[in-house]
């Protein structure tokens, strides 16, 4: 990886955002200033290879403005598995040009992308208000990461990216949020079978940063397949607990 979070968690630590002057103390409203913050704390790291996931398609596609067309755009990023993760949908990246850039989105992959070397570093901010007991949040749709997985196991795709998360936690002090803390995990040293899924929550992967596991100590393909089958084995067990508790109540009233 490229960034230095150890630096980061320290210039990070002990500084202030601004109180959001409308909204709620989560969520978005709270953990937008913060990720504007670290973002601006990871371009001073590395100015060059720092961007928003839509500054880097932007960029992308800007420098290569002769190449038209969805496959033609797609074939740029020499890997199936990061345009997996970052490309926008085909009629997204049809209409994209000079003069119609995309946009950030919500649901972006990546809040962060730190780019150098043909290795992509994938950064998701979460924030934590210490101040209140919360469930954990939403991380990676538990079958988007699957997918992922397949990509890179029939691809042979292991050293080229990385899936990282940030956590600021912080505390209000008057009309200013200070971090009082702050963690750092990458998901592909976590022990997959200790990944909750929520499938309630249109099964996202649910954990706090900070209480994330980083004992994974094979490879990235280990990982991957490690993954697979802890998720493929939480698919039976859930299709049995709706097969259970939705259907056979109600197969007697069946002709």
């Amino acid at each position: 990886m490229n960034v230095n979070y150890t630096e980061l968690i320290k210039n990070v630590k002990g500084t202030f955002v601004q109180k959001p002057l409308s909204g709620t103390l989560s969520g978005h409203s709270a953990g937008e200033p913060f990720d504007k913050h670290v973002y601006s704390e990871i371009k001073k790291q590395l100015p060059y290879n720092t961007f928003r996931q839509y500054e880097y398609l932007n960029d992308l596609y800007s420098k290569n403005a002769e190449i038209i067309g969805v496959q033609a755009r797609q074939a740029l990023f020499n890997s199936p598995s990061v345009l997996f993760l970052l490309s926008r949908g085909k009629e997204a990246t049809k209409k994209w040009s000079l003069e119609n850039p995309f946009d950030e989105k919500q649901d972006d992959t990546a809040d962060i992308l730190v780019v150098k070397d043909d290795f992509y570093e994938i950064i998701d901010i979460k924030t934590r208000n210490l101040s209140k007991t919360a469930q954990p949040p939403n991380i990676i749709s538990a079958l988007k990461l699957a997918q992922l997985c397949a990509i890179m196991l029939d691809n042979k795709e292991f050293d080229n990216l990385s899936i990282n998360y940030f956590e600021v936690d912080w505390l209000l002090e008057e009309d200013k949020l200070v971090c009082k803390d702050a963690h750092f995990v990458s998901l592909f040293k976590s022990i997959p079978e200790n990944l909750y899924i929520n499938w309630a929550a249109a099964m996202q992967i649910q954990f706090h940063v900070c209480n994330l596991d980083q004992e994974f100590k094979g490879t990235i393909e280990a990982w991957a397949k490690t993954y697979l089958k802890h998720f493929v084995a939480q698919v039976y067990k859930r299709s049995e607990y709706m097969i259970e508790k939705y259907a056979k109540p109600f197969e007697k009233y069946i002709d």
